[in-house]
């Protein structure tokens, strides 16, 4: 009797030859720490040092990096290599870094919300902590945002007024636009995708340019600094880690307006666009967040 013979037809899956490309993302990365924890330590003291110089070094190392490794991942997906199978790990993969991501901007609220409704009320003697009022800052006054520092330097609230509302606008309509890029690629409609994509990275370049502006307000105007206490900290650690989100986003999505320039993507095969899309949304909804509990709230 002769056994059975079962054909299995398994799907290709490619496995990439070793890149440096990670190890180089962690350089960057690290001279990037380094050099902004120097600078930001420099600025507050009033001296001048090495950290801006590393900071701009790590810059450059992790543009590198995006440039090399992006243009081995085109060259792959463009070359044929990828499968099915391989398309819903990088889904996976994208779903993963931007649950990350979630957990990274939750501590950051976190670190605020343990400041304004714990910290702040307990050192103005709330509960049973009269004696902590009394005796570590008998002059505390329970309020957010917090004007004064124990060391006697004050500062000004950031309304949620001009700057603010037109770039929470800005990214609000950058969404909309690029939701209509996405419908447009779908459709296979490639100049709505051209353009409501290059509309896009025009409102992501204009929100980073106003939020320059709204910084230079708040030192020079405001007197608000990284030396403002607690609101000073927890202001500029959230908008500024935002700021750099943005900033990764229009990069990606300059990178995306060029492949469609190219003739990349079809309405079948374009997860690399929706990827780009996925990271986007998600810097607006946590603009949208930001803008509720820093500004408004």
């Amino acid at each position: 009797m002769q056994p059975e013979v079962q054909n299995h037809e398994y799907q290709k899956y490619y496995v990439p030859a070793q890149s440096p490309w990670p190890i180089v993302g962690a350089v960057a990365l690290f001279l990037i720490a380094v050099g902004a924890g120097n600078y930001v330590v420099q600025a507050t003291k009033g001296e001048t040092g090495y950290g801006g110089h590393i900071l701009l070094a790590g810059i450059a190392v992790l543009l590198v990096m995006l440039v090399g490794w992006f243009k081995n991942q085109i060259d792959e997906s463009m070359a044929g290599l990828y499968s099915d199978q391989l398309g819903r790990s990088y889904r996976q993969g994208m779903s993963w870094f931007i649950f990350s991501e979630v957990m990274f901007f939750a501590a950051f609220f976190g670190a605020l919300y343990y400041a304004r409704f714990i910290s702040v009320p307990w050192l103005g003697g709330a509960s049973n902590n009269a004696m902590t009022n009394e005796v570590l800052w008998p002059t505390f006054e329970a309020m957010w945002p917090l004007v004064s520092t124990p060391g006697g330097t004050t500062t000004q609230e950031m309304s949620a007024a001009g700057l603010p509302t037109i770039n929470t606008v800005i990214l609000l309509i950058s969404s909309i636009t690029l939701h209509f890029a996405h419908v447009g690629l779908e459709q296979n409609k490639r100049k709505q995708l051209t353009l409501m994509l290059g509309i896009t990275i025009l409102l992501g370049c204009g929100f980073l340019f106003l939020q320059v502006e709204e910084y230079i307000h708040a030192y020079r105007d405001l007197g608000l600094t990284l030396q403002s206490g607690i609101y000073g900290n927890t202001f500029f650690m959230l908008t500024g880690f935002h700021g750099m989100h943005v900033t990764l986003g229009t990069i990606i999505l300059i990178v995306l307006f060029f492949r469609v320039l190219k003739g990349h993507f079809t309405p079948e095969n374009h997860f690399a666009f929706q990827a780009g899309s996925w990271y986007w949304h998600f810097v607006d909804v946590v603009w949208v967040m930001l803008y509720i509990f820093v500004y408004v709230l």
